[in-house]
């Protein structure tokens, strides 16, 4: 079972243009199922390599993606990516804007 937690982002703005790329929210997508390499996102992609990459260091940054190690059967490694969030939700007030994220959690 999946732990988890809501919290403010600190910069909607950042979070929202983010949101508005289309490869990054194929990116997001693909790998809330489970960790995906940058080859199977390029795949996924109608995107060149170069974007993708550029597009995953956004999404570290803001830290709605994270990255991991992925073994393979035959006991090779690979880096891969896993989406951080599960939910966002924007408020729309007098006082502005506010994105909340919700975080997914495995238990420890």
């Amino acid at each position: 079972m999946k732990n988890t937690r809501t919290k403010s982002t600190g910069c909607p703005a950042t979070q929202l243009d983010i949101l508005g790329d289309e490869c990054a929210r194929t990116i997001l997508v693909a790998t809330s199922s489970g960790p995906r390499t940058a080859k199977e996102l390029t795949a996924r992609t109608d995107c060149s390599s170069a974007t993708v990459y550029r597009r995953i260091n956004t999404l570290l940054e803001s830290q709605l993606l994270a990255e991991c190690i992925r073994f393979e059967e035959d006991g090779s490694h690979t880096t891969a990516y896993e989406a951080t969030v599960e939910r966002l939700r924007v408020d729309i007030d007098a006082n502005g804007i506010d994105v909340a994220l919700t975080e997914t959690d495995e238990p420890t």
